[in-house]
């Protein structure tokens, strides 16, 4: 039986330091459908002004997360630059500012990592400002106020993540590399490549050569997609002799009908993915298989919940030569179920049952796959240019006309 949690703490070592000497570093899961559930985020917006109206709320799922094993914690920041808050009638970049979100981000990051051996990390996202044409300068700018924020809270690195755009990510990295600070970049895309067709090991050399120590997917398709399009990245950082760490954080959703544009073309997205969830088990075999193509930061993104995380620590375990504090009350590949008063639930406290179970969703009248939207649009789009304004009833008359069912 490994131990729960470490006996010696490393003194905050930098993310590097831990990846060059070839630690496992876990990531933390997704914050705005997590926090969605909980009735503190807007599904639509999906901005992340909870840390200055319910900083409990955020800050009790850092500490879930880690608990569950993460030693990086993201600051709650997706989707916070300036031009997203404000974007589409949205209140918070008037009514709270850009800065007071960012910084209590921060503030509610750091204390819950100080309880534990857990990095700090900033991070920053795609922005209206990309998709609506505006030129690199504006773009840049958008993510500068957010980086301002992050060096006067002094996280410990930065992650430039979900983007769909290699040329935005890009320009994001070099922005960040401005802080002297190690620079992670995920991209929220499959093995197709980014929007504008730029395959995935491309998209990688391009964002190691713009200053990323770290390269890898979040978001948008499921584990085993991600790691698919991770391992087209390391294939072409390979051909073109670059070396950099491997990232990834992927869906807990299944997704295998998905487009090129991933979950959210899918009908189902946003408020109907619940039978497309991903068991632990699920998350122990991409664990494994994550470990095994070389990937040493491995976390979750949208779906993932401290259990996922879990899942994550207790698999890779016996390399990393500890258990996270949950593992307390939960057994071993179901073993826990040993103690339950019924026989053939008893009879499930094994690995080979787990491992081999097909679970039903319950739906007999539902399909196994859906077709995805798949408009087809991206950047320079009309349906795609940003505005203050909220959308106007002609405006959603329009798109209702273009929606099938």
């Amino acid at each position: 039986m490994l131990p729960i949690g470490k006996t010696t703490k490393q003194g905050k070592r930098g993310i590097l330091e831990r990846l060059d000497a070839g630690e496992i570093v876990i990531g933390d899961g997704g914050f705005v459908f997590a926090l969605e559930k909980r009735g503190y985020v807007k599904a639509g917006p999906w901005t992340p002004e909870a840390t200055v109206e319910h900083p409990e709320a955020v800050r009790q799922l850092h500490r879930e997360f880690l608990r569950a094993g993460s030693n990086v914690l993201q600051t709650f920041t997706f989707y916070a630059s300036e031009d997203k808050l404000e974007n589409r009638g949205n209140y918070v970049a008037e009514k709270i500012s850009c800065q007071k979100v960012n910084e209590a981000a921060c503030d509610i990051a750091r204390e819950v990592a100080n309880e534990g051996d857990a990095l700090v990390a900033g991070g920053v996202s795609q922005t209206p400002s990309y998709l609506s044409c505006k030129d690199k300068a504006e773009v840049k700018a958008a993510f500068r106020k957010q980086l301002d924020v992050f060096m006067k809270k002094n996280v410990d690195f930065l992650i430039a993540e979900y983007f769909e755009h290699v040329e935005e990510a890009v320009w994001a990295v070099e922005v960040l590399k401005e802080s002297g600070k190690p620079v992670a970049a995920t991209m929220c895309i499959g093995p197709e490549g980014d929007m504008h067709g730029v395959p995935p090991g491309q998209c990688a050399v391009q964002l190691v050569k713009a200053g990323a120590s770290i390269v890898g997917v979040n978001c948008h398709f499921d584990p085993d997609t991600c790691l698919e399009t991770v391992k087209l990245m390391k294939e072409g950082l390979q051909a073109a002799k670059l070396k950099a760490h491997l990232m990834s954080q992927p869906l807990a959703f299944h997704t295998p009908d998905c487009g090129k544009q991933g979950f959210i073309d899918l009908p189902e997205f946003p408020f109907g993915l619940e039978p497309r969830i991903v068991t632990r088990w699920d998350i122990q075999n991409y664990a494994r298989k994550a470990y095994d193509l070389g990937i040493r930061y491995i976390g979750g993104c949208c779906g993932f919940e401290p259990y996922h995380i879990r899942a994550i620590a207790e698999e890779l375990g016996p390399e990393r030569g500890f258990l996270p504090e949950a593992s307390e009350k939960h057994g071993s590949w179901g073993d826990g179920l040993s103690m339950h008063t019924k026989p053939w639930v008893r009879a499930r406290a094994r690995k080979e049952y787990w491992e081999n179970l097909k679970p039903a969703s319950g739906r007999p009248y539902c399909p196994s796959m859906s077709k995805p939207d798949g408009w087809g649009v991206t950047k320079g789009a009309r349906e795609l240019m940003q505005q203050k304004e909220a959308t106007s009833e002609q405006q959603l008359r329009e798109l209702f006309q273009k929606q099938k069912f």
